[in-house]
């Protein structure tokens, strides 16, 4: 643990630039780092881990979680940050689920009740946003890009919204993390509309795949900054306090 590193030997280990090491340095997610006389900064093997760490979370969660978390370690916070990743670990395996679900809705006829919830041919936004768990602006927002069409009602001109556009909001939130284009959002729902099980299929296959990447990124992340908490575990048993 007593090697040393130039910011460069580091940069070009994690092939990022000297900017961002600072810049992660100054977000306080690693260890302090000391200087030198000439106020040269020494990075030590227990910054390496740490930066390792940082990256391989970066892969695998979102760059807000995966800064929280190693703002925690170097706090000293340990417990609260392995929460942190096992709360959005659980979040990636309620995504899958929700994924699979939605497969299964959308391979039957009949579309008479979600999740034990009556389903109409005449629903205002709010009844539909309650039903599929999706915010009334997304829906809107949907509807401009013309992924969905309400009808409207000729008494007070409130939205009405169908079975079948309800099937496709249900769709859109299931798979708008994992299907990033309107254009390929576009196909998967005349697919729907048409009833082509086969691409419906594909596409969440595809989404599934991403989804199992994602957690196999998320697992990386999980095991270097393991590694980084048993380093600070070392120093800390070493009576070394932690920089």
């Amino acid at each position: 643990m007593n090697d040393i590193f130039t910011p460069r030997q580091i940069a070009q280990k994690l092939q990022i630039s000297t900017t961002t090491l600072r810049r992660y340095e100054d977000l306080g997610l690693v260890p302090d780092v000391h200087r030198t006389a000439s106020k040269r900064r020494i990075y030590t093997s227990v910054h390496v881990q740490s930066f390792l760490a940082l990256r391989a979370l970066i892969k695998g969660f979102d760059v807000p979680v995966s800064y929280e978390v190693m703002s925690l370690l170097k706090k000293g916070h340990v417990e609260a940050a392995l929460w942190k990743i096992n709360l959005h670990q659980h979040n990636i395996q309620v995504e899958k689920q929700r994924v699979e679900e939605v497969m299964s809705l959308i391979q039957k006829t009949d579309f008479f009740k979600y999740r034990n919830v009556p389903v109409t041919e005449e629903m205002k936004i709010g009844e539909v946003a309650a039903i599929s768990g999706v915010n009334p602006s997304a829906i809107r927002h949907w509807e401009k890009e013309g992924l969905i069409r309400a009808k409207r009602n000729p008494e007070n001109g409130y939205r009405v919204f169908t079975s079948r556009e309800l099937k496709k909001i249900i769709v859109l939130s299931s798979l708008r993390k994992t299907v990033f284009f309107i254009d390929t959002m576009k196909q998967l729902l005349d697919a729907l509309e048409t009833h082509d099980l086969t691409t419906i299929e594909r596409s969440f296959k595809v989404a599934l795949q991403k989804l199992n990447e994602q957690l196999k990124k998320q697992m990386i992340g999980v095991s270097e900054m393991m590694r980084y908490i048993q380093v600070l575990n070392h120093r800390s048993s070493s009576s070394c306090p932690i920089q």
